[in-house]
């Protein structure tokens, strides 16, 4: 059974970073599919970030409103995802949550954690 805990999330002002961390287990973080979402109050869960792996390359992908600002990696040894998360925004102010397609291809995440929260003042 595939099992996703973030940690990290907290209060920060403008400007700021946090680095939010999802502990795996029953997954591979190495082969699968892996991403980073957020959902603000009254707004729709939107996707911030994924990872994963074509042959022998890791590739990532951003949504533009984080592009430049938030880094996704993996610690394969670790079995953990990480989104580091700069120059942080007001805006940027959501419940995060990671999520595995449980699958090297990124058609569906279907396991998801609990999320954590950051909030980010002006």
């Amino acid at each position: 059974q595939v099992q996703l805990g973030e940690s990290g999330g907290g209060s920060v002002q403008a400007g700021g970073s946090l680095r939010l961390s999802c502990a795996v287990s029953g997954d591979t973080v190495r082969r699968y599919c892996m991403g980073w979402f957020r959902q603000a109050p009254g707004k729709e869960r939107e996707e911030v970030a994924r990872s994963y792996s074509f042959g022998s390359a890791d590739n990532t992908r951003y949504a533009d409103a984080v592009k430049g600002r938030f880094t996704i990696s993996k610690d394969n040894a670790k079995n953990t995802l990480y989104l580091q998360m700069n120059s942080l925004k007001p805006e940027d102010t959501a419940m995060y949550y990671c999520a595995s397609a449980g699958s090297r291809w990124c058609t569906a995440f279907n396991y998801w954690g609990q999320g954590t929260q950051d909030t980010v003042s002006s």
